[in-house]
């Protein structure tokens, strides 16, 4: 599982059969890196999510038959600031 934050949502008006009418959102990592996954939850962007990856995504996508190898799991309901990694609290609360 990884832990990304949702920047919009990915339209695409052809898609192959397995993705059906599957919602995609456009993911960026902590590192900057962007990833689309499918959302069976129903995220906003700017929410803190978490993903489930490989054979697990296409279960968490509620139907196996699903093409993805990325899924939105749930929102995560509170998770340090953009300016404030769970790293840095770690060594701000330490000092």
């Amino acid at each position: 599982m990884e832990i990304f934050q949702v920047e919009g949502t990915l339209v695409c008006t052809q898609r192959v059969e397995g993705l059906r009418h599957s919602s995609l959102r456009v993911l960026k990592s902590t590192s900057g890196k962007l990833q689309v996954a499918v959302d069976p939850v129903g995220v906003n962007p700017g929410n803190w999510v978490f993903t489930a990856s490989g054979s697990a995504a296409r279960y968490a996508a509620e139907s196996f038959e699903v093409l993805t190898d990325l899924t939105v799991c749930g929102i995560i309901d509170d998770w340090p600031s953009q300016d404030e990694t769970p790293d840095s609290a770690d060594a701000t609360a330490s000092a």
